[in-house]
């Protein structure tokens, strides 16, 4: 693969999920089998950061462009995007990331408009300063579509603008030390021998913050399961759900697996069921369980329909990471900024509410049910939690949050875990 083509795969890549919607995730995969090792990181730097930073770059383009560029020329307005992104954002020689933008227009076959290109992107650096002081007063400068700062305004009035800083930054590498093997502060002996460092976390005991992102091969431990990289706020789930050993636990919309596996390392004689409606991602239990030598009852069911997967089986405790906007982990997933609607949020509330009514019938008496999402919005969170607490007589929340505003609400930190909520509730 020649290295100029990056340009251009990126650029293709991005316009996949813009204007065909779909998740990075899914593009990614099958175009990274195309680049050359070494490259890999800066292709997937390009893709993550014209998406993390898509406001300033439209805004850029519509300055520098007197119209926009449509049909088959779509590909070109991206990798524009991506000649912008290089020049702004990292260390790339200007004269460098200029010509291989350039050339990339010959990969996707519009050699004509290279010209088109380099006259853009030259102009760009002409007119850098102004254009950048004028962007730092627009709207756009949040890099966030306007229906979701509107929400953030609304639900953190004083909070947003932070919120909306920590989505747009590169995360933070937190790890879980399995607490069969080693210690946490064994393991992190182990991984300073290997000449890294890292943080624990003061709330949850197995959680390992990276100082800087390494490759998970490189961990002391990594193959034999010693450690599995999961965020912090994900990792809180067990602060709340306690589960004992000889107990029957659910993790209901479990893939891929990180909680399953943390219900099974707090508690290995525990018998789990592991269910997700996506038959695919389940792939990513089974191979999560493999490799930490575990072993769960997996199942593919829709969550609304318990009885298809479990009959009358009622749990000890359930773990429902529920379906969600996902606007508390944008820094992991930029691309969740412009696959998400506002009407969303209404439905993905509906669907949350009709899992928790039909699940609640499989939990004990006495039994521990946490509801989880990686959302911000209070819709899918404590106003949640709040409505299905008045319809359900015999539910209770127990130690996260009030009556008034029941749940706990982790919001994304550059030192923190992801946006994260859990609200924890008890069968009487």
């Amino acid at each position: 693969m020649k290295k100029q083509n990056l340009r251009s795969m990126a650029a293709q890549a991005v316009e996949q999920v813009i204007e065909q919607g779909q998740s990075l995730s899914n593009v990614l995969p099958p175009l990274q089998q195309k680049v050359s090792d070494k490259d890999k990181a800066l292709f997937q730097e390009l893709c993550f950061g014209v998406l993390r930073t898509l406001s300033q770059l439209e805004w850029l383009i519509n300055k520098l462009m007197s119209r926009p560029m449509t049909g088959k020329q779509r590909t070109v307005h991206y990798l524009i995007m991506v000649g912008f992104y290089q020049l702004l954002h990292t260390r790339i020689p200007p004269h460098a990331a200029l010509a291989e933008t350039v050339e990339g227009a010959v990969a996707i076959k519009r050699p004509q408009l290279k010209g088109l290109i380099n006259g853009v992107l030259r102009q760009f650096q002409r007119q850098q300063e102004e254009l950048l002081a004028e962007f730092t007063q627009s709207e756009a400068r949040f890099l966030h579509p306007d229906w979701l700062l509107r929400r953030l305004k609304k639900a953190y009035p004083q909070q947003w603008q932070e919120i909306a800083d920590a989505n747009n930054q590169r995360p933070p590498m937190w790890l879980r030390v399995n607490r069969n093997h080693h210690t946490r502060d064994a393991w992190l002996a182990l991984l300073e021998e290997a000449g890294m460092s890292g943080f624990p976390h003061e709330a949850y005991p197995d959680a390992v913050r990276l100082a800087s992102p390494a490759p998970v091969h490189a961990l002391p431990g990594f193959d034999e399961g010693w450690v599995t990289v999961q965020d912090a706020s994900a990792q809180g789930c067990m602060t709340w759900l306690e589960p004992k050993n000889g107990e029957q636990i659910l993790d209901l919309c479990a893939a891929p697996g990180g909680k399953t596996t943390h219900i099974l390392e707090v508690a290995p004689q525990a018998s789990v069921m592991a269910v997700d409606v996506d038959e695919q991602r389940l792939s990513r239990v089974y191979d999560n369980l493999k490799r930490l030598g575990m072993k769960a009852q997996v199942k593919q069911g829709d969550g609304r329909k318990p009885a298809e997967w479990c009959g009358e089986t009622q749990f000890d405790r359930i773990l429902l990471d529920a379906p969600c906007s996902a606007t508390g982990v944008i820094r992991r997933h930029p691309d969740i900024k412009w696959l998400r609607r506002d009407r969303d949020i209404q439905e993905l509330a509906q669907l949350q509410s009709d899992i928790l009514d039909a699940i609640w019938p499989h939990l004990k008496s006495g039994g521990t049910l946490v509801y989880a999402t990686c959302s911000v919005l209070p819709e899918e969170n404590s106003q949640q939690i709040a409505a299905f607490l008045k319809r359900t007589p015999d539910a209770a929340l127990s130690d996260t949050g009030t009556p008034e505003c029941p749940g706990l609400q982790n919001l994304p930190g550059a030192e923190e875990g992801d946006g994260f909520f859990y609200a924890k509730l008890i069968k009487e």
